[in-house]
């Protein structure tokens, strides 16, 4: 891209609440950002809703999203390690690593899996993304650290707003805390229960909820499980009572449906991200969608 264009994608380092955009990489992010800004920015979103984040292949119009941009918000630990690309091609510094408009979100979060090295996100060990594992919106808990970056970054980019955010936020946190009570209610009668996923994404939300995560079938990213892995989670699954396998939309489902034939375990399909199924509209609607649909499967009769 020529300097001219690089040029013509920058933008300044101070918005109003008029002029305030928000970029977020994922559906997630931007329904927090949604929820924390409201009608004080526009928030727009890069990577599509139930999209495959290893898979994603950011195209022209994504850098053009960048343009006008006051603040971005990253999942980060190498989850969405395509927008370093974009943001040096973009060429603001304000919304660049160190700029006032620059959020990575999973800064202060509680991580799980922490692997103790340097960033690397050409890693393709058995969770491709980098430092830690990066599902960590999937604990509503998260949300308190998340909507605080989000909010330091708009008061820090159109400090006009900062009264209007902050009250915003705290209304969302306490609606969200209302229905987390509830939700750990819910999932309460089912503490300890053994599951087991496809991919490794439910870490923090079984930390959140309490639930054992006893494997995964996806042993490594994008590759699928062999035939003598199978058989060796077939007995997983006897050995220890195991009921449902936690299974994503876009995930392929033989793997899963092998082994619920086999041994007579459910498979559970839930949303990992907002967007990812069309009851999960919005950030506390992904809670509300995977909460009921995993109470009622633990809830029903053993087969």
């Amino acid at each position: 891209m020529t300097s001219t264009a690089i040029a013509l994608l920058s933008f300044g380092s101070t918005a109003s609440a008029q002029t305030l955009r928000i970029v977020a990489t994922t559906s997630d992010l931007a329904s927090l950002a949604r929820s924390v800004a409201g009608e004080l920015a526009q928030v727009d979103v890069m990577m599509p809703a139930g999209a495959d984040p290893e898979a994603f292949e950011p195209r022209p119009s994504d850098l053009a999203k960048l343009r006008g941009a006051s603040v971005i918000v990253r999942v980060g630990l190498g989850y969405d390690h395509w927008l370093d690309k974009l943001l040096l091609l973009h060429g603001d510094r304000h919304i660049n690593r160190g700029g006032a408009g620059y959020v990575d979100a999973s800064i202060g979060i509680p991580l799980l899996e922490v692997k103790g090295r340097s960033l690397d996100p050409a890693s393709t060990d058995a969770h491709a993304h980098g430092l830690a594992n990066p599902h960590y919106w999937l604990d509503p808990q998260s949300a308190e650290v998340m909507t605080g970056a989000i909010a330091a970054a708009a008061a820090a980019v159109a400090p006009d707003i900062t009264e209007k955010i902050a009250s915003r936020r705290a209304d969302f946190l306490a609606r969200l805390g209302t229905r987390l009570a509830n939700w750990e209610g819910v999932l309460g009668p089912h503490r300890g229960a053994k599951l087991i996923t496809y991919h490794n994404t439910w870490p923090y939300f079984a930390r959140r909820f309490r639930l054992d995560l006893v494997d995964v079938i996806e042993s490594k990213e994008g590759v699928a499980p062999s035939p003598a892995r199978l058989a060796r989670l077939a007995s997983v699954i006897r050995a220890q009572n195991v009921r449902v396998i936690l299974h994503e939309p876009s995930a392929p489902d033989d793997p899963s449906q092998l082994l619920a034939r086999r041994t007579g375990v459910t498979v559970l399909k839930l949303a990992p991200s907002v967007g990812s199924v069309p009851e999960a509209s919005d950030y506390t609607a992904l809670f509300e969608y995977n909460v009921a649909v995993l109470a009622r499967a633990l809830s029903a009769p053993s087969n």
